[in-house]
């Protein structure tokens, strides 16, 4: 198992899944925008740069096994863990 190349492509689905989920927030914030909702709004784009940076997460890193790797899945932002 070769563990770079299986970060990289571990990084790549986190960019598929998290597509749709920057999109979902991309609303979120409009619809706070609109309402005039500052907490709203700090909420949404908290979860937005949270998203963005989760590619490049600490725990992926220093994964130094595919089992560590697989563990770094970051569910309370990016939902289901594909790989458990």
């Amino acid at each position: 198992e070769d563990l770079t190349e299986s970060k990289k492509i571990f990084q790549d689905k986190i960019r598929e899944v998290r597509k749709d989920l920057l999109e979902a927030q991309d609303v979120a914030f409009m619809k706070a925008l609109e309402a005039g909702d500052s907490d709203a709004q700090t909420t949404a784009k908290n979860a937005k740069t949270a998203l963005r940076d989760a590619p490049a997460s600490s725990a992926i890193t220093n994964a130094k096994t595919i089992a560590e790797l697989k563990s770094a899945w970051d569910t309370s932002i990016l939902g289901e863990n594909p790989y458990s």
